[in-house]
């Protein structure tokens, strides 16, 4: 491995971050690069300055001078980032260079991981997991890859530059951006480097790069730019590839997804509908201009092409009503499409040892609910007549092998933070029959059994504690809908959805149906008050006395191998409380252990229980205990007597719930029932129940 000129073996990483006219956001930026794990003296920041004209120039100067490892560069406007990004990767001196863009960030422990994939590999190319509000979920970052190329992996689906390259790699092979004011410089480039490269790392248990949306509409990647101008460049990036590779697959496959992203999705829902008529004619005559040209093959047209072949039976649709110069059907096909949605029906809900299992079923619907099916004919299969029938100039279409184009993941969002992570599911499409009419009529269903590990759950490493919505991400057909996983009203799912804690250490995880949709949410190391309902609602005890400790069994399921896990019991109201250090314990279900003894006087006093150690979060109130004498003799649990009083502070405490509890009342029949809940609401209200 080469060395090249002006490479500091000390230093590890160097970040390039291209500014202009950055604003506030460059100081965000800054912060990230400056708080990284490395230490000062082994990675560099380096800032070009692209002609600012706003007071960036003397925001980086003074991050330079007050931090030695930091390094800026002035010239005069050259209109894009590639410019400033070759000049930074000229001017590093680190052996991995990594791009970063103004407005965004790094994880604080993102080079030193990058870093050491890549180094221990060898790697030409790192790829680190992007969150942030431009990064939506990518199944690209699933889990950790150590080695793979352009042609095992689909790495062709993340062409943005906000990646780790061997510098040496990038000038052995004078991989560098095109400079000027054009568009797509960075997918360019990355075609380039991904051909090239013969090992490529992707970190995908930590979230390694920050993609942040500007809230005033100016990232650096959103200027406009003319629409040819836009497609000129794109057929760039595809003489890129056909210099790049052989004729067959692996050509096919990387000009499939340009032809899909950067063409037909502007020829889609919702996009092609909200256009106005003059953008969306535009796009529709360059978009099909460039078909002709670059996808046309051996006089045919470039709808039955290798490429377009090897695409989803609606994109091949999308793709025939182009070259038939039918805008007007593309628009009505998008019309149609935009009222399916996904489906999903859970058969089950369970623990197995550390991981809550899910049993679901998902299929694709009409706005109405019915099935999208398929029609089987003559041994084929064709498409839903309600999204295909009447198109001009088809008059059924073929979708092949129904299933060949169909999967379904499971992924999990982060309230807080909003990371993606997906969790391991075994899920498969099958035909099921719908009717019994004169056509065979069959709904495409993806299922399975996906599994959610609080250890695992980040892409193999333990997750973050807080919130979790669960989401299952559906294709079928070419069409891809995703779709929250609920859970049905009603006391079987009751039963089964009961807190656990689990793994070594101990993780407590509550899952739960929210209200009013019943939206599976899991809660994990109680950042939310969810454990206290769920443990009142089964009850607490029985109460047992052993070695001068209380252990007070919890309706908690616990796994093989689950550690202790330490929490504070607080007794008593606030003002009054005693707070004492306490253990849940395995096996089977959980015990709650503390000590026996307190100053509190005779009588009963609220059960509370602290799981956040940080002490940020209050207490939980799971229950009442009984004082004679100084020692606790017994537990009781929530009364269920006090649940409707629990239900009034919740209406009380809910605009949302107050207006549906408005509503209810003033549909039910005029009774002496009616008015006493009208009474017992107002009473809750006046009280401030809690």
């Amino acid at each position: 491995m080469s060395q090249p000129t002006g490479q500091d073996p000390m230093i590890k990483v160097s970040v390039v971050v291209p500014v202009y006219n950055a604003g506030r956001y460059l100081e965000e930026c800054a912060t990230s690069l400056l708080a990284q794990s490395l230490s000062s003296d082994e990675y560099e920041i380096i800032f070009v300055d692209d002609g600012s004209t706003d007071d960036s120039p003397a925001a980086v100067d003074k991050l330079a001078a007050e931090y030695p490892h930091v390094r800026v560069h002035h010239q005069a406007n050259s209109g894009w980032p590639g410019k400033p990004r070759n000049v930074g990767v000229a001017m590093a001196r680190g052996a991995y260079v990594q791009f970063v863009d103004q407005d965004d960030q790094l994880g604080p422990e993102a080079l030193e991981r990058m870093y050491a994939m890549g180094s221990r590999n060898g790697s030409d190319i790192v790829l680190g997991k992007v969150g942030g509000t431009m990064g939506g979920p990518s199944s690209m970052f699933r889990e950790n890859v150590e080695r793979c190329t352009i042609a095992d992996t689909a790495l062709i689906e993340s062409v943005s530059p906000h990646k780790m390259f061997r510098r040496a790699f990038l000038l052995d092979h004078d991989i560098r951006f095109p400079e000027g004011k054009r568009r797509l410089e960075d997918q360019l480039f990355m075609v380039q480097a991904y051909l090239e490269a013969r090992t490529v790392s992707i970190v995908g248990d930590y979230v390694c790069y920050y993609w942040n949306r500007r809230d005033d509409g100016k990232n650096s990647s959103g200027t406009a730019s003319t629409m040819r101008g836009y497609y000129n460049n794109l057929r760039e990036v595809l003489d890129a590839i056909e210099a790049g590779t052989e004729p067959g697959e692996l050509r096919n496959r990387l000009m499939r997804r340009f032809f899909r992203v950067e063409m037909m999705r502007r020829l889609g829902e919702p996009r092609l509908l909200r256009y106005s008529d003059g953008y969306r004619n535009l796009g529709y005559r360059v978009v099909r201009e460039l078909a002709v040209e670059r996808f046309s093959s051996g006089g045919a047209g470039f709808a039955t092409g290798d490429v377009v072949a090897g695409l989803s039976p609606m994109m091949r649709l999308r793709a025939m009503l182009l070259e038939r110069e039918r805008l007007d059907g593309l628009m009505e096909l998008a019309r149609r499409c935009g009222q399916v949605r996904a489906a999903c029906t859970v058969d089950d809900v369970r623990w197995e040892g550390a991981r809550l299992c899910l049993d679901l079923r998902t299929s694709l619907v009409h706005a109405d609910g019915s099935p999208v099916v398929v029609l089987g004919n003559d041994g084929g299969y064709a498409l839903d007549p309600t999204l295909a029938a009447g198109l001009p100039t088809i008059d059924a279409w073929d979708v092949g092998d129904p299933c060949e184009h169909a999967k379904a993941e499971i992924r999990v969002r982060h309230r807080d933070t909003g990371t993606w992570w997906f969790a391991p599911a075994t899920l498969r499409p099958s035909l099921v029959p719908v009717g019994s009419g004169p056509e065979a009529r069959f709904r495409v269903v993806v299922a399975g059994t996906a599994s959610i590990d609080p250890h695992t759950l980040a892409g193999g490493a333990p997750c973050e504690p807080g919130r979790y919505d669960v989401v299952v991400s559906l294709q079928v057909l070419g069409l891809g809908r995703p779709a929250r996983v609920i859970i049905e009203a009603g006391q079987r799912w009751s039963d089964v959805l009961i807190p656990g804690v689990v793994g070594d250490p101990a993780r407590i995880v509550v899952p739960q149906r929210a209200v009013p949709n019943g939206a599976l949410i899991v809660d994990v190391d109680e950042r939310q008050p969810s454990l206290a309902p769920a443990l009142a609602a089964r009850g607490v005890g029985p109460l047992d006395v052993r070695d001068g400790d209380l252990h007070v069994a919890l309706p908690m399921h616990t796994a093989k191998f689950t550690g202790t896990r330490d929490v504070e019991v607080v007794l008593g109201r606030e003002g009054s409380s005693r707070a004492l250090p306490a253990r849940l314990q395995p096996p089977h279900l959980a015990s709650l252990v503390f000590d026996n003894v307190t100053t509190l006087p005779s009588g009963r006093h609220p059960l509370s229980v602290r799981v956040d150690s940080s002490g940020r979060q209050p207490p939980v109130r799971i229950g009442t205990v009984v004082v004679e004498q100084g020692r606790i003799v017994d537990v009781l649990s929530t009364s269920y007597r006090t649940i409707p009083h629990r239900a009034a502070a919740r209406v009380v405490g809910s605009p949302w719930l107050q207006r549906q509890a408005r509503r209810a009342i003033a549909v039910m029949p005029a009774s002496e029932k009616t008015r006493d809940l009208a009474r017992r609401l107002g009473a809750a209200a006046s009280r401030k129940l809690q």
